[in-house]
């Protein structure tokens, strides 16, 4: 079985058992028709995936991982706000008439800063430290720039990366604000696992561990009964992944970089809704 199925079932296990609802409160999400989107929500969780064991991909339900490598190119390697450079739609609702989704995420990486070596953005500068200065602790990333919120069109999600070299090893922390469980806990793990390895890839190391750290974990009032005839689902093994190992510039990397072998999931029929 994956280890992935067994953290996501054993974390909305914790959230159903034990979560805090939000119904009294006044919320900002809402559903396509307008309804409040309400939660049931657990504070700090952490999950710890050994990327040298296998890939954390859920087998409870088919994770797109194409679709989700190219999102993650979208924001880290093109640094692109706009929608227009994004295969997939999943970001539309928050794209305004130019495409764009405003001074969020991808832009947030291209805004170069002045270190004494030079001028560097930050995902060139990580790429930068991972060769040149390894044993440093200030290897990290950070979306969530204040002086740009209000121009914004979503706050970041997924708002940190830290990369720790170890040996020959790179690990890394995601840390994540808010986690919508169903539509995108596996998706960012997946996205992040892949990043650490690529970044490991061009870097002459080998992939370790990525811990993710989500302040809230949540659970949609409508996602709910979807959520429980997943968790009702077999689990398979985790599939083999691989990264193609001729790519030795992250520049380089393309969705079709990685693929699975062996990638048996359970069927699932359910149209996942997503809060606004």
């Amino acid at each position: 079985m994956s280890y992935a199925d067994q953290v996501f079932r054993a974390n909305c296990l914790d959230i159903l058992q034990n979560g805090v609802r939000d119904d009294s409160l006044a919320v900002r999400p809402h559903w396509e028709d307008g309804t409040p989107a309400h939660t049931v929500k657990k504070f700090g969780l952490v999950n710890r995936y050994d990327l040298q064991t296998e890939f954390p991909i859920l087998t409870l339900r088919r994770t797109y991982l194409k679709s989700a490598v190219d999102e993650l190119l979208w924001i880290w390697q093109k640094k692109s706000n706009n929608v227009h450079d994004l295969s997939s739609h999943i970001w539309d609702a928050w794209a305004d008439e130019t495409g764009s989704i405003g001074k969020a995420y991808g832009y947030q990486l291209g805004v170069k800063h002045r270190y004494k070596e030079g001028m560097f953005d930050q995902v060139d500068r990580v790429l930068y430290d991972l060769k040149h200065n390894p044993a440093s602790r200030r290897i990290l990333t950070n979306l969530y720039n204040f002086e740009d919120l209000h121009e914004m069109h979503l706050y970041p999600c997924a708002y940190s990366m830290t990369f720790n070299v170890s040996g020959d090893t790179l690990n890394a922390i995601l840390n994540q604000r808010s986690q919508d469980m169903l539509a995108a806990n596996n998706w960012n793990v997946c996205q992040y696992a892949v990043l650490v390895h690529m970044f490991a890839q061009v870097s002459g190391l080998k992939p370790g561990e990525l811990v993710h750290v989500i302040a809230d974990a949540h659970i949609y009032d409508r996602h709910i009964p979807i959520i429980e005839r997943m968790l009702a689902e077999p689990e398979h093994p985790a599939p083999r992944f691989s990264l193609d190992p001729a790519v030795t510039d992250f520049y380089d990397f393309t969705p079709s970089s990685v693929w699975l072998e062996g990638y048996e999931y359970s069927p699932f029929e359910d149209k996942i809704p997503i809060a606004v």
